[in-house]
């Protein structure tokens, strides 16, 4: 199996060098009080768990080259030389990303007695791959079980003491993709990670969760906004904000082919083509073009099929800075990393799928907050019943368009993950890293009171 090459290992081993103490900064500046409820163990797990799989960064041919995008601990190459605060993020990387945070939590105890939480530096996603693109595909439903019996044999008690409730780990890949079913035979799509009875007390952080679950919590995708001081953040957020916004709506994405069945990206681009040519056709008859509501065209879309721009965010950011709205259709699963792209740049998303975002992302975007931020249109009433979207969007009133979006700028701060190492005034601002580990306290804290409660 290739491997990644020494200029790149070199910053990974140093990176594990720094795990191995367990925190990169000075506990003894952990104020007891401010960490009550707040203790975090990072659990040491051998490298076959998190280094080794890193190391095989260029080993999965069907899936491509991740070596690129190990730099800067998961961030990525920036995207330019005098990039402050832009990286080429592979949302694979997330378990790196977390697991670099983690060293700098203020309240890790090295005693898992004293934890009110236990992580498992495990990167699953990565590890899946193996399975999905590698050779192990007829193995698939073995995942996670390496884990589960060196967490027995190794300090049975850490484990034992509230039988896995304490424990969290992070996914960087949808639940469905580990979500097989053991008797599945032969191995559809996907591990049995999350379908194995060992691990159903733990919680997983993952980038989609299924609705059913207790144990699973979506986060926010990784973007590739990363600022290390407060300076850069706000200086962003001043420029999406005073962005003058010439176009009604834009979808950045792939699919919707004429020749596919009817769904919603197809209906996408349909409208999307029309709406251009009846604007261009039309400009002196209805007055729009460069006139009523200051667009200068409808829609726009910047076609990312093939993933062309996945690792390249210079091609569709600029488009979101200048549309009012940003469609975000399901595509091969409900959510989609450019909902949180359009949020950075100030762009109002509209949704087709409950399970696309308000289902999923309670601790980061508050469910009863939608209706401020985004617009819902049903997906089968724009394929099935007409509706145009181009329609829905013209009703808002200007006003109320300006307050969404406001309150999108307002999340900024909440759905991306700030770079390591970031300065004092950024960490006083809870980034999406912040308010995963509040949240994750807080069901551990609720699931290990009710053991308590039912063993009493």
């Amino acid at each position: 199996m290739a491997s990644c090459n020494s200029t790149l290992l070199i910053p990974l081993f140093f990176f594990f060098a720094f795990a191995a103490s367990e925190s990169l900064i000075d506990q003894s500046d952990s104020n007891p009080t401010d960490c009550a409820d707040r203790w975090i163990h990072i659990r040491r797990l051998p490298s076959t768990f998190n280094l080794d799989l890193l190391s095989n960064c260029s080993g999965y041919p069907l899936f491509g080259d991740l070596c690129p995008f190990l730099p800067n601990h998961g961030l990525g190459h920036k995207t330019h030389n005098r990039s402050q605060s832009w990286y080429r993020t592979d949302s694979l990387m997330m378990e790196l990303i977390f697991h670099r945070r983690m060293l700098e939590y203020p309240c890790l105890t090295s005693d898992p007695r004293q934890a009110d939480a236990v992580y498992l530096p495990y990167y699953a996603g990565i590890d899946a791959m193996r399975y999905l693109y590698g050779p192990e595909v007829n193995s698939s439903a073995d995942q996670g079980l390496q884990l589960y019996e060196f967490l027995q044999e190794d300090l049975p008690e850490v484990w034992s003491r509230n039988s896995g409730h304490d424990h969290f780990m992070v996914l960087a890949r949808p639940a469905w993709d580990f979500s097989q079913p053991l008797d599945s035979d032969p191995p559809t799509w996907g591990t049995s990670l999350l379908e194995l009875p060992h691990f159903f007390n733990v919680t997983a952080l993952t980038v989609e969760a299924r609705a059913w679950p207790w144990q699973e919590h979506a986060v926010p995708y990784p973007t590739s906004f990363h600022p290390a001081n407060l300076s850069l953040l706000e200086s962003w957020m001043q420029r999406a904000r005073r962005s003058k916004r010439t176009s009604l709506m834009m979808f950045a994405g792939g699919g919707g082919s004429p020749t596919s069945s009817p769904n919603i990206r197809r209906s996408i681009r349909s409208e999307c083509e029309n709406s251009t040519s009846n604007v261009t056709n039309n400009v002196h008859g209805n007055g729009f073009y460069g006139g009523a509501g200051g667009y200068s065209k409808l829609c726009d879309i910047v076609d990312c099929s093939n993933g062309i721009c996945e690792h390249n965010p210079i091609r569709f950011m600029k488009p979101m800075l200048q549309a009012s709205f940003c469609l975000q259709p399901p595509g091969d699963t409900p959510t989609r990393r450019s909902m949180f792209d359009s949020i950075l740049a100030g762009c109002i998303p509209v949704f087709f799928e409950e399970l696309s975002a308000r289902a999923q992302y309670g601790w980061h975007l508050p469910e009863d907050q939608y209706p401020k931020f985004s617009v819902y249109i049903p997906k089968e009433d724009v394929v099935f019943k007409d509706t145009r979207i181009l329609d829905v969007l013209r009703n808002i009133p200007r006003a109320r368009v300006r307050r969404m979006r406001e309150k999108v700028l307002g999340l900024i701060p909440r759905i991306m993950y700030r770079k390591h190492g970031s300065s004092i005034g950024l960490r006083a601002k809870k980034d999406a890293f912040d308010i995963a580990i509040e949240g994750v306290l807080q069901k551990v804290r609720s699931r290990v009171h009710r053991g308590q409660i039912f063993v009493q």
